[in-house]
């Protein structure tokens, strides 16, 4: 590989820097000179075409009565000033009438193309002259002579102009944009200098400290103050020497134990506590380790013993059915959860497979990684148990503000009972009181034990069908009462589910409710229900499993603000003037359990979405 030639940063800095000063300053220079010799030429061709049009008006005369002398006299006159080269008077006929310093030209015709084209033309003419005809280079502005009342032209007057001065001015300024231009660029180089300087010296140490890395000496103390990304580099390169050394260290105290692991790989696979294990595509057991035989109870097959055709996964139909899958489909590095049975025992596995392909790309074998999580469930249901209990200690601050009130009166009647126990109307608001009070504890005390307790649910297979029209049906009276339409929209292919079916209508009543809250003033509601494709938050799919459901709550209420989205589902808190604040919290608690998910999406003033998602196969 052919190696790039090396160049310096800052040299490239500077040669960069001065070549687009050198552009802009040339460009600059180009386009003031040009914009300034328009400018004075236009002011010289205004100052011509004035002298011009002046001698014309005080001619006319002269011209009509051919009084040569006269002309003669006024050419000379005119061409006195230092701007002007001379002047001309050409008859109706075109010969020369008048020749500032030139009166042995009177009384000829000139020949020359300027003259000519000057004498024929009947509008005013401005032309270039140049020292080819003999005058200094300059400008010509012929102008007609028209007397009044008559269309033809009685002669013509001459002016030429000479444009040194105007060359004098635009070398001025060419010179001005020079020096200029000068001492910009070299105000500009000596600021790329300084700057090339800051940046590339401090790289240039970080350089040299990478040089010194390469030899092996990672001993460095690289300091750079320059209060940018310099600075911030090189203490990331320090960082990461300190880091490195530390790695270092770590390297060379376990590279021993790394050489002898490397002898020992073979043991490394048989003492893994992992059951590790290759199979063909039909199934039959090629090979496993230890742990894989202990686990489901088989003859220990090595790497180097062969193929024993009577070890095969046919007595386990969920691991069968994963290689059947895979043959199918081609996945390869996913990841289910089964359920065995091995002796009797249930145990619950988390397997992964791979692919192990031929070059010719056919799948030869399929590697399984049986991870034993049996006893990961259960301590898993154990935590959550003990994080509902917790959870308790939480909820009790919510708790005594939902039920100080009721015990407030309760307990201002209770003290009021023994003086006022004669009165007839404190008896009667006491007996309407109290229990009503008592009533509002006792809901609330429901609601936490549904929420805390731990879940006994019934999982039978329900028709989501007949459920969601179960829960409309219940809720028609509210529906009507608030003035709210409500929509289903079933899907006709939907599928049956595995549900609590009493825990679930409650779910949905409670998403209900809460959308015929949010519309106080009427509204509509529309419920829809269909098959969807897997969600992500599901991560170890089970091996028959065949999809989710689809169900969305959409109102056309007042919606959530932002910030109280991720609230709406924390027990005890509303956003409404009435209620405890646990609906949604059920709600989630329900879904959760029935392996699904529940989603939100709100906007204020443009209803609210409620997306549940629950699987067809648990």
């Amino acid at each position: 590989m052919e190696r790039t030639r090396f160049i310096p940063l800052h040299f490239r800095f500077i040669l960069t820097t001065s070549l687009m000063l050198i552009v802009l300053l040339g460009t600059l220079a180009v386009v003031i000179v040009f914009l300034q010799s328009r400018t004075i030429r236009r002011q010289v061709e205004a100052r011509g075409l004035s002298i011009a049009k002046s001698l014309a008006a005080t001619s006319v005369e002269n011209l009509l009565t051919y009084n040569y002398i006269a002309l003669d006299r006024i050419a000379n006159q005119a061409a006195m000033d230092p701007a002007i080269i001379s002047v001309i008077f050409h008859d109706k006929e075109g010969r020369v009438a008048g020749y500032s310093g030139r009166a042995e030209l009177q009384n000829l015709f000139l020949e020359d193309e300027f003259s000519l084209r000057a004498v024929r033309s009947r509008t005013v003419l401005i032309q270039p002259i140049s020292p080819e005809t003999g005058d200094k280079s300059g400008l010509e502005i012929a102008v007609p002579v028209y007397p009044a009342g008559i269309d033809t032209p009685w002669g013509t007057v001459r002016v030429r102009l000479t444009l040194e001065s105007m060359y004098r001015q635009i070398a001025q300024i060419q010179w001005i944009i020079g020096i200029i231009g000068v001492l910009a660029l070299s105000l500009g180089i000596l600021l790329s200098i300084l700057s090339a300087r800051r940046i590339t010296r401090p790289l240039g140490n970080l350089v040299a400290a990478t040089r010194e890395v390469a030899r092996g000496n990672l001993h460095l103390d690289v300091k750079v103050r320059t209060g940018d990304e310099v600075e911030g580099l090189a203490s990331d390169f320090d960082t990461m020497m300190k880091e490195v050394i530390a790695h270092r260290k770590e390297l060379e105290t376990q590279l021993v134990k790394i050489q002898h692991l490397q002898e020992y790989l073979t043991k490394l696979l048989t003492t893994m506590s992992d059951g590790l294990m290759t199979v063909d595509v039909h199934g039959r057991i090629r090979t496993m380790n230890p742990a894989a035989a202990d686990l489901l109870h088989l003859t220990e097959i090595s790497p180097g013993s062969g193929h024993l055709p009577h070890q095969s996964l046919a007595s386990f139909p969920a691991l069968q059915k994963i290689i059947d899958r895979i043959n199918t489909h081609t996945e390869d590095h996913d990841v289910w959860e089964i359920q065995i049975d091995v002796d009797g025992r249930s145990r619950t596995l988390l397997v992964s497979a791979s692919i192990l392909s031929s070059a010719e790309g056919r799948t030869e074998e399929i590697v399984l990684n049986l991870h034993d999580v049996t006893e990961r469930k259960k301590l898993e249901a154990s935590v959550r148990q003990a994080e509902r209990l917790a959870a308790l200690g939480t909820l009790a601050a919510g708790m005594a503000h939902e039920i100080r009130n009721p015990l407030s009166s309760i307990m201002t009647f209770v003290q009021l009972l023994p003086r006022k126990v004669d009165q007839k109307n404190f008896l009667e608001k006491f007996q309407r009181t109290v229990p009503r009070e008592l009533n509002r504890i006792n809901e609330l005390v429901e609601d936490l034990l549904d929420l805390a307790r731990v879940p006994k649910f019934e999982f039978r297979k329900t028709s989501l069908r007949a459920m969601l029209l179960q829960t409309v049906e219940s809720l028609e009276q509210e529906l009507e009462l608030s003035r709210i339409a409500c929509r289903l929209h079933i899907a006709e292919d939907l599928p049956s589910i595995t549900a609590d079916a009493n825990q679930l209508a409650k779910a949905f009543a409670n998403l209900t409710r809460n959308a015929i809250q949010s519309m106080p003033d009427g509204g509509e509601l529309d419920i829809t229900a269909a098959l969807s494709e897997p969600h992500d938050n599901q991560r170890h799919r089970s091996a028959d499993f065949s999809g989710e459901v689809l169900i969305v709550f959409q109102d056309s209420g007042s919606g959530i603000l932002p910030e109280d989205l991720s609230n709406i589902f924390n027990p005890f808190f509303t956003t409404k003037s009435k209620g405890t604040g646990l609906g949604l919290a059920i709600t989630h608690k329900v879904i959760s359990e029935h392996d699904g998910h529940i989603g939100v999406e709100s906007r204020p003033d443009s209803g609210s979405r409620f997306i549940v998602r629950l699987p067809v196969a648990r």
